[in-house]
């Protein structure tokens, strides 16, 4: 199976569960997980496909300060991809774990995006980790490179490890300016392959009842999985 089947094969399980919203049984008799193939990239071979052109608004994000911006799907593609190309030229390589320790904001969704496009994994954070969470995070998480805002860069001062810093925002060195994205020439098409078993996310669990522990979703079950959310929350196109 080709990477374009295997994208047919996702929206054909996605337009089932669209189509058959307010009709439980029928959903159940029709849908069934899609067979994405051996190869399959969510960022590359789903989001930018649909993405090309299109102007429709993908995130729109309101402040508590009265500002209310808005991002295409074809804005998120190219913002990702200049991303892309900057995070690879700092050292981001597929198979690196990436923390990802930002709030709601642009940045977050476009460095999930990159880092997918690259064959990196990423490693979500909330930005209410302290330096102790920090330092069991980086280190049993393998990490091997940061992105976040430069008011959290002192939670990572004192944390051993030779990890790469991205912040958003004016940091000391050796922390390497996000921004730097933005005069970044996006590439024409990216060369990534990955498998749909290779790892593209890890998280932590909450930890109630003992140390967090490590969750691994592939690219084959994280975005396949969301099919299931989107039916459940009511999510349909628009």
């Amino acid at each position: 199976m080709d990477r374009t089947t295997g994208r047919e094969a996702y929206r054909a399980a996605r337009d089932i569960l669209v189509r058959h919203r307010d009709d439980y049984d029928a959903a159940v008799a029709a849908f069934h997980w899609p067979d994405i193939g051996s190869r399959f990239n969510w960022a590359l071979d789903w989001f930018d496909p649909v993405a090309a052109g299109n102007l429709r608004t993908a995130l729109r994000i309101m402040g508590e300060n009265g500002t209310d911006d808005s991002y295409s799907f074809a804005e998120m593609a190219a913002r990702s991809d200049r991303l892309t190309t900057s995070l690879a030229a700092g050292g981001v390589a597929p198979g690196d774990r990436v923390m990802v320790m930002l709030g709601n904001q642009v940045e977050l969704w476009e460095s999930m995006l990159a880092v997918m496009k690259l064959g990196a994994v990423i490693m979500p954070a909330t930005t209410a980790l302290g330096p102790k969470d920090l330092v069991d995070r980086v280190g049993r998480g393998e990490v091997r490179h940061v992105i976040t805002n430069a008011d959290q860069v002192d939670k990572f001062a004192e944390i051993p490890g030779d990890f790469g810093r991205i912040a958003i925002g004016d940091a000391p060195r050796p922390w390497r300016p996000y921004r730097l994205a933005d005069a970044a020439a996006p590439p024409s098409r990216l060369a990534t392959q990955t498998a749909a078993d290779d790892p593209m996310l890890i998280y932590f669990t909450s930890g109630t009842t003992s140390r967090p522990k490590l969750v691994e979703h592939p690219h084959r079950s994280y975005p396949v999985g969301h099919l299931s959310t989107m039916y459940f929350l009511g999510l349909r196109p628009g």
